[in-house]
């Protein structure tokens, strides 16, 4: 058995992936009632990487900020413009595609239990209030914006601490890394869980009828996971892109696209970054930046989901609101993790810029909703792996200057 362990341990972990998700589809087609003790297995490891991901965050940043020595220099400003740009640029291509291939709604009723935001403003105030949260609550419920911030303040007052004191946070950012190691090691039994409860219980029946749309909103996150991205890195760093492309999806969105969690997937980009060999001064703090903020796919999901009740409506639209619609995705979906819901809720921000009314926009979210088994797959999955993405773009364009 031990010998057997070890072989499997050298076989990569994108390999073993793919095996847990072939065995996973082959259970789900199989035995389709032996729910309880397969699904377990994809909850156990979402819980345990939520469960990790607050901590290392909180003893990455400290330790390394900690640490930080005057005059040297990261590459946070550039990541925050990669950032910007690609969430954009994410919401000007989903409309693009939207005039292009426009789609219509067969409307339902209303989703009732869930409240949009009110507006801009409130997006932004909850994201502030996340910034000053008490750094147990942010901990306890996973607000990395919250972590971040005291995580930052703290390293920032140990900076004058003695060098023991920092060997300790330094041991304890290395022990939890440990940690995360042991958990990403259980990452093919974990999807192979998940991708079987994903189709016994959802199946893809359900999806037929939103086909169209599926493509307009899956087709845009390709273009800018294949297209878009690597143009912006190819400008960066002047070398072919799609090694490094390649390598994010491979080792960075399958995991996500399964997860459907940009907080669970911390770990897993915490720990491709150091295979990388980049700056842990730098991607212990804009990773976890990354899962707030650098959010392409919900721009996509908000651009195209509102010019589908636009196009349903009969509304014109002309060139100027068109553009607006692409920057207030671009910040709206900025603010998303701030937002119960997440993107979805949302879209009558964005629709209330037509004259759209509030039921009818959140009939629109209750289609979301429906197609929100692929459509919140990919998104984190584009989300995700560029996080890892413009880290390493931001340190390989500073290498060859």
């Amino acid at each position: 058995m031990k010998n057997v362990i070890i072989k499997w341990n050298q076989v990569s972990l994108v390999k073993r992936i793919l095996i847990g998700i072939i065995i996973g589809i082959i259970l789900a087609l199989t035995i389709p009632t032996a729910t309880s003790w397969v699904t377990i297995l994809g909850s156990l490891f979402i819980g345990s990487l939520k469960a990790v991901a607050p901590l290392l965050v909180l003893f990455l940043v400290m330790s390394a900020v900690s640490k930080h020595k005057s005059g040297q220099k990261t590459n946070m400003k550039s990541i925050i413009g990669l950032y910007g740009l690609s969430t954009f640029l994410a919401a000007l291509v989903a409309v693009v595609v939207s005039f292009i291939f426009p789609i219509t709604l067969s409307l339902t009723e209303g989703v009732k239990d869930v409240t949009p935001p009110d507006g801009i403003v409130e997006v932004l105030k909850t994201l502030l209030f996340n910034v000053v949260d008490n750094p147990i609550h942010a901990l306890l419920n996973a607000n990395y914006i919250g972590i971040l911030a005291w995580a930052l303040l703290l390293g920032i007052a140990l900076r004058t601490a003695s060098d023991s004191t920092k060997n300790v946070l330094t041991n304890f950012s290395d022990a939890i890394s440990q940690l995360v190691k042991w958990v990403i090691n259980l990452a093919p039994i974990g999807i192979m869980g998940l991708v079987y409860d994903s189709i016994v219980t959802s199946g893809l029946s359900t999806l037929l009828s939103y086909g169209k749309l599926l493509a307009v909103l899956i087709g845009c996150m390709f273009i800018i996971a294949f297209i878009v991205n690597p143009i912006i890195v190819f400008i960066y760093t002047r070398k072919n892109p799609y090694p490094l492309v390649l390598t994010c999806i491979k080792e960075s969105g399958i995991t996500a696209f399964f997860t459907r969690s940009s907080a669970a997937n911390i770990p897993v980009n915490m720990n491709l970054c150091k295979k990388l060999g980049l700056n842990e001064d730098t991607y212990s703090v804009s990773i976890p930046l990354g899962a707030t903020i650098n959010m392409a796919g919900a721009a996509v999901t908000i651009s195209v989901l509102t010019l589908a009740a636009v196009h349903t409506l009969g509304i014109q639209v002309d060139i100027s609101t068109a553009l607006i619609l692409s920057v207030l995705s671009a910040i709206s979906a900025a603010g998303a993790s701030g937002v119960a819901g997440g993107s979805l809720l949302l879209i009558p921000l964005a629709c209330s810029l037509f004259g759209i009314s509030n039921e009818v926009a959140m009939q629109v979210v209750g289609v979301g909703f429906i197609i929100g088994v692929l459509q919140d797959s990919c998104e984190t999955a584009l989300n995700s792996s560029s996080d890892v993405l413009f880290t390493a773009t931001a340190e390989f364009a500073k290498t060859r200057k």
